[in-house]
């Protein structure tokens, strides 16, 4: 299995090395003001693509810390009902044949 993970990561590299080959052209970024950079198409692609990445890293985030408050919040008051149980396990309640209250035992 390792083997087979390794030759798609070898893969994987090699297309992207291949890509990177063929887009090695110069491009120029317009900014405001009249700013110009001259910048390898593959670079600007990869920014990009890591600014991309970044943004949805940044809004998975805001759902992840919930759950895991919410998770923090039910462990306790799981641990909160285990420790009720235990302290009412032994005290069966149970009815008296003539109708008064019930007794414990």
């Amino acid at each position: 299995m390792r083997i087979i993970v390794w030759i798609i990561r070898l893969a994987v590299f090699l297309v992207l090395f291949g890509f990177a080959v063929k887009n090695d052209q110069f491009i120029t970024l317009n900014f405001y003001m009249g700013k110009q950079w001259q910048l390898p198409l593959v670079f600007v692609i990869l920014v990009a693509f890591a600014a991309g990445a970044l943004v949805g890293v940044t809004a998975t985030l805001s759902s992840l810390v919930r759950q895991r408050r919410e998770i923090g919040r039910l462990r306790k008051a799981l641990r909160k009902a285990e420790a009720e149980v235990k302290s009412t396990v032994g005290t069966a309640v149970v009815p008296r044949p003539d109708g008064d209250a019930p007794e414990a035992f």
